[in-house]
Formats: structure tokens, C-alpha cells, sequence
């Protein structure tokens, strides 16, 4: 008897076995559907990315017409400023002081709102820029070439200066082509690598890092508050934290990352992150940098 219940016992073992092998899975743990209730497939990261970059493109706009407004603003404040003196120092009387210093307070307040308007797009943009690119502005200079540490120049000038001497414009901003995920966001300057590249302006090196599409790379932040960025070198001269100076060295030219040969990708950033670029030949024409430069 005890023989028989142990056979049978195996039969069913077997049989659930059998079953579970041959039966298709359960209804309640289906695929996930192909397409979405819109009738499109699901959106895929490099989508969701994608979304992410054109909305920065449309808050960075923003923020550029909110600065060109303050800095319209900040013109009209200081003339308005001169007049006042000039008024009260040629004896305009009480009457014409009171009414030119509440020409300055009104305009003076709506410098305060404007800057309030531009520093709030910034923050917004940066916060939303951060969550989708994070630890790009910690990132490392693990596994890139790096030099010695670079030093002022001995004649610090107090203009700002160009990124590199003698360059060749190729690749401009907003170009399109096949190596760019969707528009170029910098300047392109065609230089034999090894040739020296220097900060635009005094700052202090925000990121140094390299393995990316941008190569061996060094991010400035500048005092105006606008990032600058160096990518493609073959050298870096720099470290994370480091005060430069117009004109110091931050490495060398070269064709690191998404390259087809040797040049410096300068671009400027209202945040740290990609997504945040502006036009930089008028942004470094702001800042007074003589450009003498070729089309190539």
C-alpha cells in the first residue's frame, strides 16, 4: 500500500511538472504593450532626453531676453544717474532733483524685477538640467591627460582674450550635421593640436573631465555667471577648483571624443549642463574680445 501511494505521489509530481513546462504564462503578468494609447511606441530615453534639451533651449531664450532687458535697464540707470548729478550740480532747483531721483527709483526697481525674472529662469533651468544630467558637474578627471598645473600669465591683462591665437572658424553655432544630436552648440576653432588653449576671461575651473562626446574638457565659471566650456583637448592643464586668469593656459588643443580631427569646441552655457548654450562669438563680443578670425 505504502509502495502504491509513493508511485502515485511520483505521477503527479511528474504530471504537475508536465503542465507547467507546456502551459503559456499566466493572464495576470502580461507583456508590456507595444504601442501606447496614442497609437505611438513608448518613449525611449533618448526621447525623453530629447524633450528635456528643447525645453532648456526655450527657457535659456527666456533668460537671454529677460538679461538683454536688464542690461537695458541697468544703461538707462546709470544715465539717468549722471543726469540727476549733473542736474543738481548746475542748480536745477529742488523741484527738478525731486522728479529725476524718482526717475532713478522707478527705474531702479524695475532693474531689481528684471534681474529677479532672469535669476529665477536660471534656477528653474539648472534644477531641471541637473536631474537629467546628474554628476556632470562632480565628474572626475579619471583616465584623462593631464599636465602640470598652469600658472597666470606674468602680464595679467585686464581685457578678456580670445580661446586660442591664429583660428580658423569651421563649425558654427545652430550648424547641423550627422555628428550632432541635434544642432551644434558651440564655435568650432581649427587649430593644430598641441596649440595652446586659454580662458576668455578671470573664473574659476568648475569641471575637468573627459570619456564623453566632448572629450578631455574644463567648464569655467565666470563672475557674470556664464560657463564657458574647452572640449577636445589632448591636454589638460587645469583642476577642478583652480582660480584662472584672461589668458592662462587650460590645456592644448586636440581631437578627443566626438572628433574628426583636431580643434577646440569653445561654447558658453547660461548652467553647467548641456542644454543651457548661447550664440557665444556675440557673448564673447560683449565681453570686449577683439576676434580676428577666417572662415574655413
Amino acid at each position: 500500500m505504502r509502495r502504491e501511494r509513493a508511485l502515485l505521489r511520483g505521477v503527479l509530481v511528474a504530471a504537475t511538472a508536465l503542465l507547467v513546462v507546456l502551459l503559456p504564462p499566466p493572464l495576470h503578468a502580461p507583456a508590456p504593450p507595444a504601442v501606447r494609447d496614442d497609437g505611438r511606441p513608448p518613449a525611449t530615453e533618448a526621447d525623453r532626453f530629447d524633450r528635456v534639451l528643447r525645453d532648456a533651449a526655450r527657457q535659456t531664450a527666456e533668460h537671454e531676453k529677460a538679461r538683454d532687458r536688464a542690461d537695458r535697464l541697468r544703461r538707462e540707470v546709470e544715465r539717468l544717474r549722471a543726469e540727476a548729478k549733473a542736474g543738481e550740480g548746475a542748480g536745477g532747483g529742488d523741484r527738478a532733483a525731486r522728479v529725476t531721483r524718482a526717475d532713478v527709483e522707478r527705474a531702479v526697481a524695475e532693474l531689481r524685477a528684471a534681474e529677479r525674472r532672469r535669476k529665477d529662469i536660471r534656477d528653474r533651468l539648472w534644477r531641471e538640467l541637473q536631474e537629467a544630467q546628474p554628476g556632470f558637474a562632480t565628474a572626475g578627471p579619471d583616465g584623462c591627460d593631464l599636465g602640470r598645473r598652469s600658472k597666470p600669465p606674468r602680464r595679467r591683462p585686464g581685457r578678456w582674450v580670445p580661446p586660442t591665437q591664429g583660428p580658423r572658424l569651421t563649425a558654427g553655432w545652430a550648424a547641423r550635421g550627422e555628428r550632432w544630436r541635434s544642432r551644434h552648440t558651440g564655435q568650432d576653432f581649427a587649430v593644430r593640436s598641441g596649440t595652446p588653449v586659454r580662458a576668455v576671461g578671470p573664473g574659476t575651473v568648475r569641471v575637468v573631465a573627459c570619456g564623453d562626446a566632448y572629450g578631455n574638457q574644463v567648464l569655467v565659471r565666470h563672475a557674470d555667471g556664464y560657463f564657458t566650456q574647452y572640449a577636445h583637448l589632448s591636454r589638460i592643464d587645469v583642476r577642478a577648483g583652480q582660480r584662472v586668469e584672461a589668458g592662462q593656459r587650460l590645456g592644448t588643443a586636440g581631437a578627443t571624443g566626438n572628433a574628426t580631427g583636431p580643434h577646440l569646441h569653445f561654447e558658453v552655457r547660461v548652467t553647467p549642463y548641456l542644454g543651457s548654450a548661447v550664440p557665444p562669438l556675440p557673448w564673447l563680443r560683449r565681453h570686449g574680445v577683439p576676434l580676428k578670425l577666417k572662415k574655413g
